[in-house]
């Protein structure tokens, strides 16, 4: 019998109905462990809030972040066409290949922090034979979007189920935390042109200059976005429209992975600004998801602090870091794990016969 095809709508709706909010009982018992351990209280600041957050995520308040993961989506811009980038397509390929090969700057900075990397072809314009799977891979790269939609709706939502999947496969291998990256030559300029859509915004206040754009080429990767949306009319209010229109199939793919953390309850960290894009896609899709997604860092382009802002949330580093790759989400994993440990191994106020600290007003 040959299986149902189902309707976007029905997806989404699938998806929806699999997102519950976060465990409040898990989230209190954290809050009064943290009341209870002797130290200022509210000391650590974001880093009390995150361990409470999690907890809410997992379902309980006493647990470990053993096994963490990097899911780096790699994919290509057909918009590189016009002159937005300062290198070619070429490059997505080679550094997709280092990432295996433990080479690329956020796998040295991944084995520091103890996070195993996981790069995924989704839409590379060739094929690695380290990297790509036929599963994952939606098309070789997206359409120019400043001459038509970057990909249709469908192939937004396939890689979104990629996303969801990789996601379901690091929940069953252990994973307890997982990371957001990418990897693809001119996709700040289709996040840049999705931020803002969503955002409501003028090109010129949500693009900068990538990876090293001069300022002519900056001018011109603001023409190309403010003109691709002019002609294509992307609607504000339509995530998928939005993404097919003027977006990368890493930026889907990434939204999935952020759709995915909230269907299977774990908690992932954004990067920088196109993964910040990619968890905005998501909370627009479904509101509920934006308690199971923690933010890293503020990314040094122009719309980071804007699209944390929409997001609701406040970055834990601020280093003027903009690599991507998931660089500034792997930094954030040891900070994570340190507050975590202060939680977990610190006497209470009891134990170490210390006079309780008292909220005062």
């Amino acid at each position: 019998m040959q299986e149902k095809i189902k309707t976007e709508q029905e997806q989404l709706e699938e998806i929806k109905m699999q997102i519950r909010p976060l465990d409040e009982k898990s989230m209190d018992l954290a809050k009064k462990r943290w009341m209870s351990v002797a130290k200022p209280l509210f000391s650590l600041g974001k880093l009390e809030k995150a361990v409470i957050q999690i907890a809410g995520i997992l379902g309980t308040d006493y647990y470990e972040l053993k096994k963490k993961g990097l899911i780096i989506m790699c994919a290509d811009n057909g918009v590189v066409e016009e002159g937005v980038a300062q290198t070619g397509q070429d490059v997505t390929a080679a550094v997709a290949d280092n990432f295996t090969k433990g080479q690329a700057s956020t796998c040295i900075m991944a084995q520091v922090a103890n996070v195993d990397v996981f790069p995924v072809d989704i839409g590379m314009v060739c094929d690695v034979a380290s990297v790509t799977k036929p599963a994952d891979k939606v098309a070789y790269g997206t359409a120019n979007l400043a001459k038509g939609p970057a990909m249709t709706r469908e192939q937004v939502l396939q890689a979104t189920m990629v996303g969801i999947r990789q996601v379901k496969e690091k929940k069953e291998a252990g994973y307890a935390i997982l990371a957001t990256g990418e990897m693809g030559i001119g996709n700040t300029t289709t996040s840049s042109a999705v931020a803002a859509v969503l955002l409501n915004e003028e090109a010129e206040t949500v693009t900068g200059k990538g990876a090293g754009l001069s300022s002519d080429g900056l001018k011109r990767k603001i023409r190309v976005i403010r003109e691709a949306i002019e002609k294509q009319k992307p609607e504000q209010q339509d995530v998928i429209d939005a993404l097919s229109k003027v977006g990368g199939l890493d930026i889907a793919g990434l939204m999935g992975v952020f759709l995915g953390g909230a269907m299977y309850r774990i908690p992932v960290v954004i990067d920088g600004f196109i993964s910040a894009v990619a968890a905005l896609c998501a909370v627009r899709l479904v509101p509920e998801a934006a308690g199971y997604i923690l933010p890293s860092h503020v990314s040094k382009e122009p719309a980071g602090q804007l699209v944390l802002d929409a997001l609701g949330m406040s970055p834990l580093l601020t280093c003027d870091m903009c690599l991507g790759e998931g660089s500034g989400a792997v930094a954030v994993m040891p900070l994570l794990e340190m507050g975590l440990q202060v939680y977990r191994k610190m006497g209470t106020f009891s134990e170490m016969d210390i006079e309780q600290y008292q909220v005062l007003s």
